[in-house]
């Protein structure tokens, strides 16, 4: 987050506000634009931030309680131009309240404590205000003119409308002035900060992103990704890693949140997109579109299935994601910490794409049960038996995910059922977002 001391940009104008009363305009320009870069807050935001410090000390130094000030600077020569507005509103009463029609902008802007009416808490018993209620607003001849005085300048002039004053411009400011403007400054920038990280991270849900272990709290692993912290939930971790302090890992964007204390990236280990778009950074062929990840299926820190297929007759979708020598695919599984990885020929045909999502394990037949509620039966050897049930029921549990099958597997020399699978959740490749490498 923003820091105040230290060297730097934001070093320089924390000087300029604290050591000296008189600000060196162009220097303080030159100083936002660094910010605007080094921080990634577009130059825009920045130059509001400044122009409403500026406006919040010569208000404070020059101006009257209940002014609205406002502050143009020019980026390059870091010129100002001070103005003061008024809201034009209709008439006034008897008591001092303004009558007529409310103009937007006076009834949204935050008032003085004095310019409000009725602002006394409720005694207990007492019927709360209604949305109906009148909402009556003091007339603060400091930002409000009236109709006819306004006509009196400018005929075409209505409720509503602004009435712009050029004041003297100054930048010799005191130190409580220049106080007011560093925590304007210091609170903008860290809010430009934030929206600026969380537009950027918001778009980049679903990529694949590197970061350094940071520190752990309990079981939550905070990451440094540069520019913010990512939060690794105990859900997303896998257990096969140790997350370190230091260590570098890759992780997939899960979603990132609005918070009260600014945005928050959440990161992801065992998501099957982190396997997809490990493999799409790593064959060129997927990112091109001539070999496609049908589905997945994945059981984080010990096995993943991907079933593949190609466009295009000439390319080995199985070949591609292996590569030369089993390059790829290792260099996937050293990113998994050494997490397995069985990759499948996509098929159209349900009892060939269920035989093969059986691999390392050979099927001998499989039979459609039940089309409808998409149930199979599938035959195995005496000898294959063991690896197409895998450690724990695995193999068949992650074949009935990937194929979105409801599996029973037997031998053929047995006729009950040996095992049953339930249908687990299918990630199809239309649910995969793009992830760039």
């Amino acid at each position: 987050m923003l820091q105040v001391h230290g060297s730097g940009p934001v070093s320089l104008i924390n000087q300029q506000l604290t050591k000296i009363t008189m600000f060196d305009m162009k220097e303080f320009a030159s100083a936002m634009k660094q910010i605007s870069e080094e921080k990634g807050i577009s130059a825009e935001s920045v130059f509001e931030t400044i122009e409403a410090a500026i406006a919040a000390a010569y208000k404070r130094e020059y101006g009257e309680k209940g002014q609205i000030i406002k502050a143009a600077m020019d980026q390059e020569t870091g010129a100002l131009e001070m103005t003061q507005v008024h809201y034009v509103v209709e008439g006034m009463d008897e008591e001092g309240n303004i009558t007529g029609p409310l103009p937007v902008k006076v009834v949204e802007e935050k008032p003085d404590f004095q310019d409000l009416e009725g602002t006394r808490r409720r005694r207990p018993g007492e019927e709360p205000a209604t949305e109906t209620s009148e909402v009556k607003i003091k007339f603060n001849p400091q930002k409000h003119v009236l109709l006819e005085e306004a006509q009196k300048k400018n005929k075409k002039a209505k409720v509503g409308d602004e009435v712009v004053t050029k004041l003297e411009p100054k930048t010799d400011f005191g130190r409580i002035a220049a106080q007011t403007a560093k925590q304007v400054i210091i609170q903008r920038l860290r809010e430009a900060e934030r929206g600026a990280i969380f537009s950027e991270f918001k778009g980049r849900e679903g990529e694949i992103i590197s970061g350094v272990v940071q520190r752990r709290e309990g079981a939550l692993v905070f990451v440094d990704l540069g520019k913010t912290n990512g939060l690794v939930p105990p859900a997303e971790q896998m257990f096969t890693d140790n997350y370190r302090l230091g260590q570098r890992y890759r992780f997939v964007i899960t979603k990132v949140e609005e918070t009260s204390r600014g945005p928050v990236v959440i990161l992801s280990r065992s998501n099957p997109k982190l396997v997809v778009g490990l493999f799409r950074s790593e064959v060129p062929e997927i990112d091109s579109g001539s070999v496609e990840v049908k589905a997945i299926a994945r059981e984080a820190g010990s096995r993943t299935k991907i079933a593949v297929a190609s466009t295009e007759e000439s390319i080995d979708p199985i070949g591609s994601l292996v590569g030369q020598k089993g390059v790829r695919v290792q260099t996937v599984i050293n990113e998994i910490s050494g997490e397995k990885i069985d990759i499948i020929l996509w098929s159209d045909k349900p009892t060939d794409f269920i035989a093969n999502s059986f691999s390392p394990a050979k099927v001998l037949q499989v039979k459609i049960v039940d089309e409808e509620r998409k149930h199979a039966l599938v035959e195995v050897s005496e000898d294959q038996f063991s690896l197409a049930i895998g450690k724990k029921g695995q193999n068949v549990r992650l074949a009935a995910k990937l194929s979105g099958w409801k599996i029973d597997v037997r031998s053929p020399k047995e006729n009950l059922v040996y095992d049953e699978v339930d249908e687990g959740t299918e990630v199809k490749a239309e649910d995969i977002e793009p992830i760039t490498p």
